[in-house]
């Protein structure tokens, strides 16, 4: 008869290990991030792996007081792209980690 309590310790283990290089991937994520730009370059939004937005930037020639509307849709771009670009990355590491598995809370 094959199975039984060892294999359930050797699957706990291997579940061990992936919670940890998981853990250790989210501090990693932390520090790493992606960019998305928007309007040809003139919105820039940098995104870490935890989804905190760490640096806008809006080249001084597109405020226009007159179309703010303007303005805003290209910060808006360039957050949702950013946001994307962030999660795929996440989503990559983390497949790295768990072979592909869907494990439930991961993205």
């Amino acid at each position: 008869m094959s199975g039984g309590f060892g294999d359930m310790g050797k699957m706990m283990k291997q579940v061990q290990k992936m919670q940890s290089e998981m853990a250790k991937l989210q501090e990693e994520l932390a520090e790493r991030t992606v960019e998305a730009t928007a309007g040809g370059g003139v919105v820039k939004v940098v995104v870490n792996g935890r989804h905190e937005i760490k640096e806008i930037q809006i080249d001084p020639e597109v405020i226009d007081p007159e179309e703010p509307e303007l303005l805003e849709d290209l910060v808006l771009a360039a957050v949702n792209e950013a946001m994307k670009e962030a999660q795929d990355m996440i989503s990559e590491e983390m497949s790295k980690i768990t072979g592909g598995m869907k494990l439930p809370g991961m993205p």
